[in-house]
């Protein structure tokens, strides 16, 4: 499954210019990074959070861990990871642990850390856990256009 039919759905009806990036498959974001050779901070990690008023995709770069004190601070509240029950309920096309960064597609609110922004081209992940799709600035501006952003991150 290159690219989930959800995501790619999403993308044509943005009309989104992408390219797809194959790489051996990974368990992490940051061993997609090194495994596709592209910066760790041009990966964008999607993280689902859960708070009491539903749940919410926190976008990082891969080389970044989330800050939970800042979450809270957006949220007005304590906020927990999604479990791995949850994240097969949120994205049913995808490969098990395998969330794209996309919140919109698939219903969810999106916080995006600022740093993604200040990237050139970003890389997503597709579904999966080895194929990633790849945008320029210009079109990941375009997806996250209703994100709140921030900072929620520092680096690892």
């Amino acid at each position: 499954m290159p690219i989930a039919p959800t995501l790619q759905t999403y993308l044509a009806r943005k009309h989104i210019d992408y390219d797809l990036v194959e790489h051996q498959k990974t368990d992490s974001s940051e061993r997609t990074a090194a495994e596709s050779r592209i910066p760790a901070d041009r990966l964008a990690k999607g993280v689902v959070v859960r708070t009491g008023e539903g749940y919410f995709l926190v976008v990082v770069p891969a080389s970044c861990r989330l800050r939970h004190g800042d979450l809270k601070g957006a949220f007005g509240r304590d906020c927990t990871l999604a479990s791995e029950h949850e994240l097969d309920q949120l994205f049913p096309d995808c490969a098990h642990g395998a969330v794209p960064p996309l919140g919109e597609s698939y219903g969810l609110d999106v916080l995006l850390d600022d740093r993604l922004a200040a990237q050139p081209d970003v890389y997503l992940e597709s579904g999966d856990h080895a194929t990633l799709v790849h945008v320029n600035q210009a079109q990941f501006a375009r997806l996250m256009a209703n994100a709140r952003h921030g900072c929620f991150a520092d680096r690892e």
